[in-house]
């Protein structure tokens, strides 16, 4: 029995993911405080600031906005390539296709936060790379929805923090895949069927997200979800990509060695249902697939 008077038990509460006292990138970090305009050259790609704030990511781990529109039917391929070439050089190829009407504002906004999230998560992975920042440099997109370093950064370590709840070992993210050589007996999901049917030991993750036209993060649940049931495994590399360097044009991972991936367990990992973070990310993957 609680005594009258006595202070109310606190809520449990969730705790916000921490950011490193230093961000994950130094460097962006002081471009946020001193409102930089310009484009971040990383390893994993590139981040577009305005005014010290992100504006658009890109990295060739994920497609690209054009890419996931089109793969949705929602613009057509020649569609873009006029709204490219009619405001490209004016860096506002996002204020053309809502002004023409072949997209609208919602929508735009919500696919390109979907690519912008999608790109940054490997933009700011781990790296000893050298890091490179050209001042002045805008995206031929143009402005849609700025995002604060801060919640970029956030939602970056919120994701590391999924992966690794799903399945601790990394080594299927930006390997070859290939089915294990014992099946696990187990059902896989629609989506996870998807990628299983692409997977042929030379195609890694990102090259299945092309494939099937989905933003490569969400791949990358899928990939850990049947790595951890024992369905598959990382491959063996051949020729190794060279780091990024280059802005995309529109339309058109070195690993070492690790240790032996740990033996799966028998049961499927746990689904997260309840978890308001997943809820959010499937939102925006039925949305992005809505469209």
């Amino acid at each position: 029995m609680t005594p009258v008077g006595a202070p109310p038990p606190r809520l449990p509460t969730r705790e916000r993911t921490r950011i490193p006292g230093g961000g994950l990138s130094p460097m962006l970090s002081r471009l946020a405080e001193e409102r930089a305009t310009g484009v971040l050259m990383r390893e994993g790609g590139m981040l577009y600031l305005s005014e010290g704030q992100v504006v658009y990511a890109e990295s060739p781990a994920t497609p690209g906005l054009d890419a996931l529109l089109m793969a949705r039917g929602t613009l057509d391929e020649d569609g873009w390539r006029e709204a490219f070439a009619q405001a490209g050089e004016r860096r506002r190829v996002g204020r053309f296709l809502i002004d023409s009407g072949r997209i609208g504002e919602g929508a735009l906004e919500l696919c390109h936060l979907g690519a912008l999230f999608d790109a940054a998560y490997f933009v700011l992975g781990p790296s000893s790379a050298p890091v490179r920042f050209h001042y002045g440099e805008a995206h031929w997109l143009g402005p849609v929805r700025p995002v604060p370093v801060a919640a970029l950064e956030r939602e970056t370590l919120r994701r590391r923090e999924l992966l690794h709840a799903i399945w601790p070992d990394p080594t299927t993210d930006d390997a070859p895949l290939v089915r294990a050589a014992r099946g696990s007996g187990r059902t896989v999901t629609p989506r996870q069927g998807a990628v299983l049917d692409r997977i042929d030991g030379v195609r890694t993750a990102a090259d299945i997200s092309r494939s099937l036209g989905r933003p490569a993060f969400h791949t990358l649940v899928d990939v850990r979800r049947l790595a951890a049931a024992g369905v598959v495994t990382a491959g063996t590399y051949g020729v190794m990509a060279m780091p990024y360097g280059g802005q995309r044009q529109p339309s058109a991972g070195i690993r070492a060695d690790h240790d032996p991936v740990p033996a799966p367990g028998e049961a499927l990992p746990p689904p997260y249902a309840d978890d308001p973070h997943i809820t959010l990310l499937k939102r925006l993957r039925d949305a992005l697939e809505a469209l």
